[in-house]
């Protein structure tokens, strides 16, 4: 009884790692729109958000597991939470003086805290408990990884997207007092949510300082890097992960410019229906959409995107009981890809919904691949997953792609790009349809 209640507890606390990065991945699309106007940059310099986030796990992945090696599981949480939380202090700074050098190096060290905790996370859960509920617990925790996705769009619209932003011309045209007042402001959209962050991951920390967490993995090195990287099936899925999480983020950070692009405020603002949705979500966060920017309003909608990943993960793990878990992920990336051709081909409303509706197929797609590729590893599991983990730095080459791709032929065209990363993840679940994976 108290070694299942130890594991209950430690559970709760390693979920809540789930919901916190899942938030913090999101709520850093919300600034691409704001750092778009704020520092007047293209669609592909805006991309390079993306890129200062997941570059951090290409280069910290596999460093990250010999970290933990040496130090251990909670040691190394730890670690990760207290840079995470030094990233989001840098953005006080950034927005202070506007240097938008600094800006990524706070993304890049929020990513690094971000990637050792991913390490030491997914594994942990997966074992915290009987072999046979591996499975429902690793869902149940990317369930809330998907919660905290679903939260995060409309904090950024309510409270980083909602005031009107100047550009560098206009600013230039302020004086004196008029001037440093809206700098300050300005500063303070996005330094007040990113410190409070920090304040609340700096208290995640000294919880798991206190917390016993039982110790139920190797710490120990097992395996090569050198004998993983000679099976196929895992690079093929290391190549999977890495298309999947750049099209998901690809979309992700384009969702609100999408929709001015397609100059989608009118329509919104003309339907009760549609305003009765934004001012229902805006409520809940108690907050209000009067004088809101349009970037605000559309950036609300976006929350259908990240919380149809959220509903499609648990419709998902009762699919892959029933139905092979490779069969589902290539039917799921072939709605996926009919969606995307919808809105490619259509406007306003169902131009909208079509593409929010693709996060809702998204779902399965990271633990399936994920599952599918170290099948079978054995004790070579650990450094496949670092592999895996690596691989996420696709959202930080995929998206400033699609956004370069968007600059020079618009966003409808630069659909066909994502539409090849998700026919690639079609072809590797139909290869994989024979498979039954646990985890």
């Amino acid at each position: 009884m108290t070694q299942q209640k130890s594991y209950r507890s430690s559970f709760i606390l390693l979920t809540s790692l789930f919901f916190l990065w899942g938030f913090i991945t999101v709520l850093v699309d919300s600034l691409i729109p704001r750092l778009r106007e704020l520092f007047t940059l293209s669609y592909f310099q805006a991309g390079l958000v993306q890129f200062a986030f997941f570059g951090a796990y290409f280069l910290l992945s596999i460093p990250a597991s010999y970290i933990l090696s040496k130090i251990g599981y909670k040691k190394g949480i730890i670690l990760g939470l207290c840079t995470m939380a030094l990233g989001c202090l840098l953005f006080y700074p950034a927005a202070s003086y506007r240097i938008f050098g600094v800006f990524m190096l706070a993304y890049f060290i929020l990513a690094g805290g971000m990637t050792i905790l991913q390490v030491a996370a997914n594994p942990y859960v997966a074992v915290l408990g009987t072999e046979d509920g591996a499975s429902s617990r690793l869902n149940l925790s990317q369930a809330f990884n998907s919660l905290g996705t679903a939260i995060a769009p409309a904090v950024g619209a309510l409270f980083i997207l909602s005031d009107k932003i100047k550009t560098e011309v206009e600013i230039n045209t302020l004086v004196g007092v008029a001037k440093d007042n809206y700098l300050v402001s300005e500063a303070a959209a996005v330094q007040r949510p990113f410190v409070g962050l920090a304040i609340f991951i700096f208290i995640i920390a000294g919880i798991f300082f206190f917390a016993k967490l039982p110790k139920l993995i190797n710490e120990k090195t097992v395996g090569s890097y050198r004998d993983a990287l000679k099976n196929k099936n895992l690079m093929l899925g290391v190549l999977g992960i890495f298309v999947y999480v750049g099209a998901e983020v690809a979309i992700g950070s384009y969702l609100v410019n999408y929709f001015l692009d397609m100059n989608l405020v009118p329509l919104v603002r003309e339907s009760p229906t549609m305003m009765n949705i934004a001012n229902t979500v805006a409520k809940v966060f108690n907050k209000s959409l009067e004088g809101a920017d349009d970037k605000a309003l559309l950036g609300i909608f976006v929350i259908f995107y990240w919380s149809g990943a959220m509903i499609g993960r648990f419709v998902g793990s009762y699919l892959t009981k029933i139905i092979k878990p490779g069969t589902v992920l290539g039917i799921f990336a072939t709605l996926a890809i009919t969606l995307i051709l919808i809105s490619m081909n259509t406007v306003g409303y169902v131009a909208m919904w079509s593409i929010l509706a693709v996060g809702l197929f998204n779902s399965i797609m990271f633990p399936t691949i994920f599952t599918l590729a170290i099948d079978g590893l054995g004790e070579l599991k650990p450094k496949a997953s670092g592999l895996l983990c690596t691989a996420i730095f696709g959202g930080a080459i995929i998206s400033p792609i699609y956004g370069l791709l968007t600059d020079n032929i618009g966003f409808k065209l630069a659909f066909i790009f994502v539409i090849l990363c998700y026919g690639y993840i079609l072809w590797y679940g139909f290869k994989n349809s024979q498979k039954s994976v646990t985890i």
